[in-house]
């Protein structure tokens, strides 16, 4: 059942919660997926098996919230995340990261640490707006981002295209965690495939080489791509998250 949370931005966010034992497992999805998709759904089902509380949400302008895709950035999507942990859960949580939602948990860690029991990152992609877009972009496409405030790029997961807006780059430039200190004080399960075309397996080591945690491991699984749906996968999340829990 999907409920609505209002944000302190004013933003109306659509979420789904379960109650249960804790730790509690909060979901954290990707840039432009829903908490709908292959992965929320799995960690639903194994919360309630489990008898776990478990809770998932949109971020503004994604799936059932409110807002506009192109209106949102880095930033609001972190404070959505925030916004939901801090008035829908009690207690330390245990964060899963799904690619952008990687990079949102480590915004979380970052700014309220005393509320997050562990982490699991799933083809974390922290900082992609720079090292992955912006990186990746020509000359004549940073103009044109730069100069028109936005530039349309297939996607290989949705019909529409993806829309890149200046104010994205730019948020996401001033909320990256690669480039200062990354203090994690849980533990730590990074989950990275190596068919992943839209996170190299460099990220990876990057974010384990650069974070500071008491217990931070990565596991890379051969020929698993982005989306990380395969049964055996979807496994090893649930794996990470015991793992993460045991401490």
């Amino acid at each position: 059942m999907t409920e609505f949370l209002d944000s302190p931005q004013g933003r109306r966010i659509a979420y789904a919660q379960q109650s249960g034992q804790g730790p509690g497992v909060v979901f954290l999805g990707g840039f432009k997926s829903d908490m709908r998709g292959t992965k929320a759904e799995y960690l639903a089902d194994w919360a309630a098996r489990q008898g776990r509380s478990f809770l998932r949400f949109d971020y503004s302008g994604h799936g059932e919230s409110g807002g506009s895709f192109e209106d949102g950035a880095i930033g609001d999507w972190a404070e959505d995340a925030m916004a939901a942990i801090s008035v829908l859960t009690e207690g330390p949580q245990i964060l899963v990261g799904s690619s952008m939602g990687g990079w949102i948990a480590l915004l979380v860690a970052r700014e309220m640490p005393s509320r997050v029991a562990g982490l699991v990152g799933i083809a974390a992609a922290p900082d992609f707006t720079e090292n992955g877009f912006w990186a990746g972009f020509t000359e004549d496409q940073r103009a044109k981002v730069m100069g028109e405030g936005r530039i349309a790029l297939p996607s290989e997961y949705d019909d529409e295209p993806y829309v890149i807006t200046r104010r994205l780059i730019e948020d996401g430039r001033n909320r990256r965690v690669l480039d200062r200190p990354l203090t994690l004080p849980f533990p730590v399960r990074l989950l990275q495939g190596s068919a992943d075309a839209d996170v190299p397996i460099g990220w990876a080591l990057q974010l384990m080489d650069h974070a500071e945690s008491p217990d931070l491991r990565l596991t890379l699984v051969k020929g698993a791509d982005h989306r990380f749906s395969s049964p055996e996968c979807l496994a090893l999340i649930e794996a990470a998250i015991a793992e993460v829990e045991r401490g």
